[in-house]
């Protein structure tokens, strides 16, 4: 890809990649508008729709028509950071920038037995934008991870009661990183603290798979179980030292750096009963590897920095400290009539790491409502909201010490269509 594709590539996805600031550590949980209105409980057992491609393959099986389903949400975060102290305070306002997350799926019945699909989501990305002159430059800046998965799936129904499933999955990712001088513009450097001290960007296919397997009692009870490989993005891109204070390199010198990120592995566990006619609950435990995520650490044999890493060979380092994580979730669904369905659901999100300036992290609370219009046979449409309440989270780098507040506000449109 040349370097002025992958810059175009980088900007217009940019615009996909703040969720994550609103899921544990990196994850994207937007998969759909249906998911978003039950805060996602249920997701891996419920398959109203072809969504459900996204947790559980083996649902698959559940569908007797093809079925298509596509879904845009709009993230609208409020991230604030306040340094307060010891040295020069210093605030940033609305550090996440707002986002569009797309979605579509099909699923497709081959006989009785055996179902195919495909999906294209994300479930990875970042996205944080500080001030160019924000005292901490060096540590904050901008910082953006997008992926994009595309999954193709097939299940197979063993008898009444079980069913399997599994698909591959090419992830594409771009990432891109920009820090500032900052301070140490205060402390020797010359130039101003909005000058920029290293950039690093680049692309990159990773591959991946997916298991899942449902167990249908009877049509009115079911749980699902559903694995999500680990993926790992090893990017070569474009890595520039502005100042030659960064990574020991001349000033303006710009060579290949690599970058390996880890996307972690999911276990999901979901159930849906339907209690009667009108009413039915799901529910969710979502387990993600976050452990595997350890650090970020750009590396090139030019580079030899007493700065950043200490050691040769070694452009960029950030060292992370992050903890595997389960995330809880239940919700009810109110059939209100033969057109109107009503959703709503709750979830406790953990905080996956250490809270930093580029991954502000913390505990969340998701208050989720949404409904389905079932416009006609064929046609239905979804629409959800959710709020995220996030705790306040006070934490230090670099010697330095910060509190972050913030909240989110999130809303998702979906079509749903059957064959």
């Amino acid at each position: 890809m040349s370097k002025k594709l992958s810059r175009t590539a980088i900007a217009l996805a940019v615009a996909l990649a703040a969720p994550s600031a609103w899921s544990a550590g990196y994850q994207v949980a937007e998969h759909s508008a249906s998911g978003l209105g039950r805060a996602f409980s249920g997701e891996a057992a419920v398959a109203d729709n072809a969504s459900v491609l996204a947790r559980n393959p083996a649902a698959m099986t559940l569908f007797e028509r093809a079925s298509t389903s596509a879904a845009i949400s709009y993230i609208d975060p409020n991230i604030d950071i306040e340094h307060t102290g010891p040295s020069r305070r210093q605030s940033a306002e609305d550090v996440a920038p707002f986002a569009l997350v797309p979605a579509s799926y099909y699923i497709a019945p081959i006989n009785d037995q055996f179902a195919w699909g495909i999906a294209l989501f994300t479930t990875y990305g970042v996205a944080t934008d500080y001030p160019d002159d924000f005292n901490q430059g060096s540590s904050a800046g901008d910082t953006s991870l997008v992926s994009v998965t595309i999954n193709p799936n097939i299940a197979w129904k063993a008898n009444e009661y079980w069913s399997v499933g599994a698909g591959l999955s090419a992830v594409y990712g771009t990432a891109e990183l920009n820090r500032h001088k900052g301070l140490l513009s205060f402390n020797g450097a010359n130039g101003n603290a909005s000058d920029k001290l290293i950039t690093m960007e680049g692309d990159t296919f990773g591959f991946g798979w997916n298991v899942g397997t449902l167990y249908e009692l009877d049509d009115k009870n079911r749980w699902g179980l559903a694995y999500r490989s680990e993926v790992t993005l090893d990017f070569t891109g474009d890595f520039t030292d502005h100042t030659g204070a960064a990574a020991g390199l001349p000033a303006g010198t710009t060579i290949k750096g690599d970058l390996e990120v880890v996307l972690p592995a999911t276990l999901e566990a979901s159930g849906f009963n339907q209690i009667d006619d009108r009413w039915a609950v799901h529910y969710s435990v979502l387990w993600t590897e976050w452990s595997k995520f350890k650090e970020l650490r750009a590396t090139n044999s030019q580079c030899d920095s007493t700065i950043v890493g200490g050691a040769p060979g070694v452009c960029f380092l950030k060292e992370e400290h992050y903890e595997n994580t389960l995330r809880w979730s239940l919700g009810a669904t109110h059939t209100l009539n033969d057109t109107w369905t009503l959703r709503a659901g709750f979830a406790f999100d953990e905080q996956a790491g250490e809270a930093t300036l580029s991954i502000p992290d913390t505990d969340r609370y998701w208050y989720s409502i949404g409904a389905t219009h079932q416009y006609s046979s064929n046609l239905s449409f979804d629409a959800g909201f959710t709020l995220i309440a996030s705790k306040s989270d006070t934490f230090v780098e670099d010697g330095e010490t910060f509190k972050g507040t913030g909240n989110a506000l999130i809303y998702a449109l979906q079509a749903n269509y059957t064959f």
